[in-house]
């Protein structure tokens, strides 16, 4: 029975998390999961929402303004980076590619790939927005 429950409640999660990925930043990350795996799941739910909602979470909250604005500025430099790979946000970019930290705002770095600006997180060079 218990069983049953936590595969239910990890399926009902993950079906709901690209609701939760869609939605706008007010509710989002490990709470926004918690909640919504608790109305779904009960106690077992929110304790698999949260982790759910965390990863979710991490992918959706976008940079400050100001670190878009430096990124949009910077100009592009002048050897050009193309990768097979399409550049999908919350995706890493290819270690071939050269990413440049953001003085101001170290959690932030961007990157120049396939004709467009990337931010992406330095540690894990996951991409975070995609400049346009």
């Amino acid at each position: 029975m218990l069983s049953k429950l936590i595969i239910g409640a990890a399926t009902a999660v993950a079906l709901t998390s690209g609701v939760s990925f869609a939605q706008s930043s007010t509710v989002n990350g490990a709470a926004g999961g918690a909640v919504t795996g608790a109305i779904v799941g009960g106690p077992v739910g929110a304790a698999v929402g949260g982790v759910a909602g965390a990863v979710v979470g991490t992918a959706i909250d976008p940079p400050p303004q100001k670190v878009v604005t430096y990124v949009r500025e910077a100009p592009a430099p002048t050897e050009r980076v193309v990768v097979r790979e399409k550049v999908v946000v919350g995706e890493p970019l290819p270690e071939a590619v050269v990413v440049t930290p953001i003085p101001e705002n170290p959690r932030y770095a961007y990157a120049y790939v396939n004709n467009e600006r990337v931010i992406v997180e330095p540690s894990s060079r996951k991409v975070i927005q995609v400049i346009e």
